[in-house]
């Protein structure tokens, strides 16, 4: 293996792969890669990114045809907020520098098309990866890391072209990744790991005997300990296990119902051991701590004063029904009540890079509204139950 700047050359027998790591909102990444393509003349160019999103990033998303209650009904909620808020994070980096998320995959996808040199697409799809890393995190993890996300939008600093480039640096690399490991695990290992290996297999499952492959620089690492493995027989290049989206685990599932069945548990307690009177207090208490923080979510969002009052009332419900959550009927309500307009379709793109423009976007205000009001009623319900059982002794 010899290694030049950003250039990773790996050597597998006859074959001669070229890894060029690459900053994903870098202008010298872009420049980097046109210079490597043309001086190396490869026979083909592996770019890491999937066929779906490239469609999208060359002509870009049509939101308009997306309904936000049909996404929160299919519980898919959470996954286009992650989505969103990445890419916001990704955008905004990108507008300090001048360049647009991804410019360097698809500089090599237009050189590729000029040169007349073959290009595939190495990345799994974006939705099987964030669909495997959503179903591997539980409730929690699912938050700290939609939190992490939109703490980086209240972020205001502005990183510099030269500290973007530091992000390619291979010490600087692995501390996040180990960061990351220690912060979500399971996340990581779906996030990094398994497209490491992914990347890796779709790479040298290429014929030609010399490839450049366009990945990102945090892959680099891994995918050379892969492509290696690979090489020397030492793993298959079986990759239908990493591309299949998990099913539910048994506890997700039994989850939902546990939680109301304890809460009606502790009430009907308090109606059997102490009475109406402290049967009936201890359902107000549930019904005031549930749906007060939920009301509290739906403020913090800037909802519409019905859907605050709504969200209030419905959250005491819907935390004892396992088949349907506040934040669902929130969110649907606030749409509603403030229905998307076609500019809010329009300026998603732009709107996305700041929190102002998270409360003044209809569409996105709706899925803070389904955020914040499912945060607020999952802390009603893991404050109430301790507290009513503590009333029960």
């Amino acid at each position: 293996m010899n290694k030049t700047g950003n250039m990773t050359r790996v050597q597998l027998g006859k074959r001669e792969i070229l890894l060029v790591g690459t900053a994903h909102v870098s202008r010298e990444s872009v420049d980097e890669v046109e210079q490597v393509i043309l001086e190396e003349k490869p026979e083909r160019i592996c770019i890491e990114i999937d066929a779906t999103r490239f469609k999208t990033m060359t002509e870009g998303q049509d939101w308009r045809s997306l309904n936000i209650g049909t996404v929160l009904k299919q519980g898919k909620g959470f996954l286009l907020m992650a989505n969103l808020v990445l890419t916001s994070f990704q955008r905004r980096m990108g507008v300090n520098l001048g360049t647009n998320p991804g410019d360097e995959m698809k500089k090599a996808a237009e050189i590729a098309v000029r040169e007349e040199i073959p290009f595939s697409f190495c990345d799994r799809e974006v939705h099987v990866t964030l669909r495997r890393a959503w179903g591997r995190s539980n409730f929690w993890n699912k938050n700290k890391m939609l939190a992490s996300l939109l703490g980086s939008i209240f972020a205001k600093e502005k990183l510099s072209e030269e500290e973007i480039e530091k992000l390619k640096e291979k010490s600087a690399l692995e501390d996040m990744m180990e960061e990351l490991a220690d912060y979500m695990p399971k996340v990581k290992e779906v996030l990094i790991d398994e497209r490491d290996q992914f990347l890796a297999t779709k790479i040298f499952e290429a014929k030609e005997s010399k490839v450049v492959a366009v990945v990102g620089a945090g892959h680099m690492k891994g995918i050379v300990s892969w492509l290696h493995r690979l090489h020397k027989g030492e793993v298959e290049s079986d990759l239908s296990e990493i591309s299949k989206i998990p099913p539910p685990t048994r506890m997700s599932k039994i989850l939902p119902w546990l939680i109301p069945a304890i809460v009606v548990g502790l009430i009907g307690a308090g109606f059997l051991m102490s009475g109406w009177r402290e049967g009936l207090s201890m359902f107000w208490i549930w019904v005031l701590v549930n749906g007060t923080l939920s009301a509290l979510g739906a403020i913090i969002a800037l909802a519409h004063p019905l859907t605050i009052i709504l969200s209030f009332i419905a959250a005491p419900i819907t935390s004892l029904n396992p088949t349907i959550g506040v934040g669902i009927v929130s969110g649907i309500i606030e749409a509603t009540m403030r229905k998307p307009r076609v500019k809010d379709f329009e300026n998603l793109h732009d709107d996305i890079v700041s929190i102002k423009g998270f409360y003044r976007n209809r569409f996105t205000r709706a899925l803070l509204v389904f955020f914040f009001t499912t945060i607020g009623s999952a802390i009603g319900t893991f404050i109430g139950i301790p507290y009513l059982t503590s009333l029960l002794g």
